[in-house]
């Protein structure tokens, strides 16, 4: 029975390993399809707010670092408010979900 418990221990980090996101990847596609808007440590360019009238939350604060994973993704994915979808990524919206969470203040 033990020997059971450390392969099922064994295989489920592994696999949780094998399907981590990468926040490397998703620096990039941040980089080039986030940046423009949300700068290049998430904080906005406030030229952009005045000029699309919005307020660009602050992606290290402790609103945006509080949602979960599948709501940031959910916002790539599908927009939020004047922010359209995110369709061209160049990585998983889980590799930049995983970026934003390095911009924690």
């Amino acid at each position: 029975m033990r020997t059971l418990a450390v392969t099922f221990i064994a295989l489920s980090l592994a696999t949780s390993v094998a399907f981590a996101a990468d926040s490397k990847a998703g620096a990039a596609a941040y980089d080039k399809s986030c940046k423009g808007c949300h700068g290049p440590t998430g904080s906005p360019n406030a030229a952009i707010a005045k000029m699309m009238n919005v307020t660009i939350p602050e992606l290290g604060s402790a609103a945006v670092q509080g949602l979960s994973d599948a709501d940031l993704a959910k916002i790539i994915n599908d927009g939020k408010g004047k922010m359209k979808p995110i369709k061209t990524l160049s990585a998983s919206p889980d590799d930049v979900v995983a970026f934003v969470r390095t911009l924690k203040k």
